[in-house]
């Protein structure tokens, strides 16, 4: 099975989505990747839910990835005698560290972290930003704050610190007990939640060993300010646009994504566009048409992933959603428009034999007119950099090393297949003729490059370009 798209598709497994026959449904509609939400998986939970995307990649024989998504520091206001109040914009109210029921003058804080990192003029967002106070005095014990907008806050409501940068790592005792167990299962993708600074990807690279990659959620403001630290120290990214929208003011999140995209795509690092890209197919069999648009403008920017939350989780159409956004996506990569767009939009080439040899092959694959750019990788460099160039070009990444190709399959563009690795040079060349006839990528007659390093199975050193020919047998010709 091939896609007709470059651009990949992350579904988010829950309630609607958690059974073998659904997964095989989503696969088959579109999904690459499958998502696996710690804030709501327990470890019995999340086990059988990598068992069964395994049981459906054997099925349909496809690597197919999987993301563990950590739940992160979840930072909340204690409880009140009466579960909520009814608050005042301009009042005074007050954040501290007393275990006693809050009311309408105050409620306990239980985070000792944020009481001392506090400033005065430093704003505290309750409830996704639905109650919004500004600190006017603290001494580490209390943060007296006055209400500025919004009127109701209850029991153990989210708080977000946009102006605060908070002296706490980005994993708690839950997320390194949860890390462990979905390493584990050999889960491809780990995603960090609330990094604050290049610090927090530490202790996650230090437990991983390789085991999983690592992807950075963009969705606070202190992440944004030192996004080129956290790109170098990260293997993808996702432009969290949830929590970076309560963070940040809305009107910005727009800019901060085409930012993101365009600094990852530079930096030959995945980048995934989430949050409420199809929220109203939650309830609704069709999308409305803003919902469309935003797809499509990821999809237009060169975002490798695009990705499903509650809608394929929770909702109503799970499979629907898969489809609608294969279909858009599909429809853009389509658009005489997108070619120009994505080519504006490339960066040259970094100082290294890899990049020479994938930009060589884009030019030469789109110059001749070929059917598809062959890549040997063993760890998944060689595919990364040649899907960095954004070719016109399918790109076939044959691996024979199945983490490998299950990493690469939310890398845009690449049709991953495992094999094994070629004996020689005669040996490379037909099983890349091979592959792409049995894959649908090219026919007998059709010419393809190929790429690898020789010697062969050397991680990191692609120093080779070969044209071949699909011969009538499917095999390599002249």
């Amino acid at each position: 099975m091939r896609r007709s798209r470059k651009v990949k598709i992350l579904a988010t497994l829950g309630p609607a989505s958690s059974e073998e026959v659904m997964i095989r449904r989503l696969f088959e509609a579109g999904a690459d990747v499958f998502r696996i939400n710690m804030s709501h998986a327990d470890h019995p939970l999340m086990r059988t839910l990598v068992e069964r995307i395994r049981k459906v990649e054997k099925d349909v024989g496809r690597p197919i990835g999987i993301l563990a998504d950590l739940q992160g520091p979840k930072l909340r206001v204690g409880k009140f005698a009466s579960d909520s109040v009814e608050l005042t914009p301009g009042q005074t109210f007050v954040l501290d560290d007393d275990p006693a029921p809050g009311d309408e003058t105050r409620v306990q804080l239980p985070h000792p972290e944020i009481l001392q990192s506090v400033e005065p003029g430093h704003r505290l967002l309750i409830d996704d930003g639905k109650l919004q106070l500004k600190a006017v005095e603290t001494d580490g014990h209390k943060i007296v704050c006055t209400v500025v907008a919004g009127t109701k806050i209850s029991n153990r409501k989210g708080v977000s610190l946009p102006d605060t940068d908070l002296p706490i790592g980005a994993l708690t005792d839950k997320d390194r007990k949860d890390l462990e167990a979905v390493l584990a299962t050999g889960v491809d993708w780990i995603a960090l939640s609330f990094v604050q600074r290049p610090e927090d990807l530490a202790e996650v690279r230090k437990v991983a060993r390789g085991r999983a990659a690592l992807m950075s959620k963009i969705e606070k403001p202190q992440a944004v300010t030192r996004l080129a630290e956290i790109i170098e120290l990260s293997d993808a990214l996702m432009v969290a646009r949830g929590d970076l929208g309560v963070e940040m003011p809305l009107e910005a999140v727009p800019g901060i994504q085409k930012q993101i995209t365009r600094a990852a795509r530079r930096a030959g690092k995945p980048v995934v566009v989430a949050t409420q890209m199809l929220e109203s197919m939650i309830t609704a069999p069709v999308p409305t048409r803003a919902e469309v648009s935003d797809v499509s403008i990821a999809v237009f920017e060169g975002a490798d992933a695009i990705m499903l939350s509650a809608e394929s989780a929770a909702g109503d159409y799970p499979v629907e959603a898969v489809a609608t956004m294969d279909a858009i996506a599909t429809q853009v990569e389509k658009d005489p428009l997108y070619p120009g767009i994505i080519n504006a939009q490339r960066s040259e080439p970094e100082a290294t034999g890899a990049d020479a040899i994938s930009l060589a092959a884009r030019q030469i694959g789109e110059t001749l007119k070929l059917s598809a750019i062959v890549t040997y990788t063993s760890s998944g460099t060689t595919g990364l950099r040649a899907a960095r160039e954004r070719p016109q070009l399918p790109i076939i990444a044959l691996s024979p090393v199945v983490e490998t190709a299950r990493r690469l399959s939310l890398v845009w563009g690449t049709h991953c297949v495992v094999t094994q690795d070629a004996s020689n040079l005669d040996d490379m060349v037909d099983r890349a003729c091979r592959i792409t006839y049995q894959e649908d990528f090219g026919q007998a007659g059709d010419r393809i490059i190929i790429t690898a390093g020789v010697p062969l199975g050397t991680p990191g050193a692609t120093n080779m370009l070969r044209i071949a020919y699909i011969g009538s047998d499917g095999m390599s010709g002249l």
